[in-house]
């Protein structure tokens, strides 16, 4: 195994908490297949990388940004993460807190106004009901 594969992959974990798929990409550019594979997989073997502990972060990070459950799954799948939990985080009081912040806290009255806002949730990765929460 190159160690230079395993420090690169290393430094990268160092600065944030990176998926394999985030890593294999990324190092592969420079190095061979087969000692990204090895590096990786000494990495997760020793606890440096773990998609577990990336995924928790970056639902946090994203939860925090006031990114809905549809955004952040489809975010994470993209970086090869496909087992996580969502439940623990609540969205209606986000896409509410959210809407509020954005548009005031009274509901609109007329319907393009509340499309608009319906719309501007939707892009944030809210679901239907959601969405028709946050104007409770």
């Amino acid at each position: 195994m190159s160690k230079t594969a395993y420090n690169s992959a290393l430094g990268m974990l160092a600065k944030r908490e990176h998926s394999c798929m985030e890593l294999h990409t990324k190092l592969i550019q420079w190095y061979k297949e087969d000692e990204v594979t090895e590096a990786i997989a000494k990495l997760t073997q020793e606890n440096y990388q773990s998609d577990e502990r990336f995924a928790s972060e970056f639902i946090q990070m994203r939860f925090n940004q006031g990114k809905g459950p549809i955004k952040i799954a489809i975010d994470l799948r993209q970086r090869g993460i496909h087992d996580f939990d969502l439940s623990e985080y609540d969205f209606f009081a986000l896409a509410k807190s959210i809407r509020v912040r954005k548009y005031g806290e009274e509901p609109p009255s007329e319907r393009k106004e509340k499309a608009k806002q319906q719309r501007f949730l939707q892009s944030r990765g809210f679901d239907f009901e959601q969405i028709n929460c946050s104007f409770d």
